[in-house]
């Protein structure tokens, strides 16, 4: 069939429409995963943990069907990707860098887990945790100690999972030493550290913990 040149133009005009609406459609979605709740610098600078170690984490865990994984500072999203793909479980990674925030939901999109999968722009100190039944983090003592009422906050037999850097105050229930070799150079290669939690947690007093803060010897505030 033979359509006049007219009718051409109009059925062209008419599919370009269509896939403006779906490229200005599938960038509003996007936009709206990614949307900042603050210009805030972030507070660490992104190394990746090598791909052992998030298993090791997620073991650590002891991650079942029915959790909740939260990972605070998600990077490009592999523990929450590990997670789903793994274990067949809902995680949501939060970080408040839009660039990592990006190549979480690339991640998260070419590993197919969108039906698990949420990232999320987020200032991690302004986050309810109480959905989560497990918390994974790589950040520093000082933020780990920082985030504390908020982890109180969780359901008591919450785990929390910390890569290298443990949390003052609280004792951990597990610790686990273990070494990588040949990861990749901007992965955290050679010796790791990792620390697990229960909540509640059980405290770590002075007298057990060296590294608490003189100023808590003191009285201090």
């Amino acid at each position: 069939m033979h359509l006049p040149i007219w009718q051409k133009n109009i059925l062209s005009l008419a599919a370009l429409g269509a896939l403006i609406v779906t490229v200005v459609s599938s960038s509003l979605a996007v936009a709206q995963e990614t949307r900042p709740e603050t210009n805030r610098v972030p507070d660490v600078i992104y190394v990746p943990t090598p791909q052992p170690v998030v298993d090791k984490m997620l073991e650590m865990a002891e991650v079942k069907k029915g959790d909740v994984v939260y990972d605070l500072g998600c990077g490009d999203g592999r523990i929450v990707v590990t997670a789903a793909k793994k274990y067949g479980v809902k995680a949501i990674g939060f970080d408040i860098d839009p660039q990592r925030v990006r190549e979480a939901l690339e991640n998260v999109r070419s590993n197919k887990v969108e039906h698990l999968v949420t990232i999320k722009q987020e200032d991690i100190f302004k986050l309810d945790l109480r959905e989560a039944s497990v918390v994974t983090l790589y950040l520093l003592p000082d933020l780990n100690v920082r985030l504390m009422p908020q982890l109180a906050k969780l359901k008591p037999g919450s785990r929390i999972v910390s890569h290298d850097f443990d949390m003052k105050g609280a004792k951990p229930v597990q610790t686990h030493q273990m070494t990588t070799e040949g990861v990749s150079e901007d992965e955290h290669s050679g010796s790791h550290t990792l620390f697990k939690w229960v909540v509640p947690w059980e405290p770590d007093p002075p007298a057990n913990n060296p590294r608490w803060p003189a100023c808590r010897l003191r009285g201090s505030t």
